[in-house]
């Protein structure tokens, strides 16, 4: 199944959740975030409750990987500034 989506990553809350699809989307990966509903719900933020699972298409996933390995180790950092 070409289109089937697969978990990236795992964070805790909505707000870590969109900051993780936000960025993988400008580097051209679809993602999608699950989970957050029981949390939203009634309003946790932390906690087993508050996971977030950001999901991708499978095909996508060898480069959501590589996009963050290289946020979690800060090489992201600064990419768009000049100089």
């Amino acid at each position: 199944m070409e289109d089937a989506f697969v978990v990236a990553d795992t964070v805790s809350g909505r707000i870590e959740g969109e900051i993780i699809r936000s960025m993988l989307e400008a580097h051209g990966v679809q993602a999608l975030l699950s989970g957050e509903g029981a949390a939203a719900a009634i309003g946790l933020n932390v906690g087993r409750l508050a996971r977030v699972d950001v999901l991708v298409p499978r095909e996508q996933l060898e480069q959501a990987a590589a996009i963050l390995a290289d946020y979690y180790a800060g090489r992201l950092a600064g990419e768009d500034e000049d100089g």
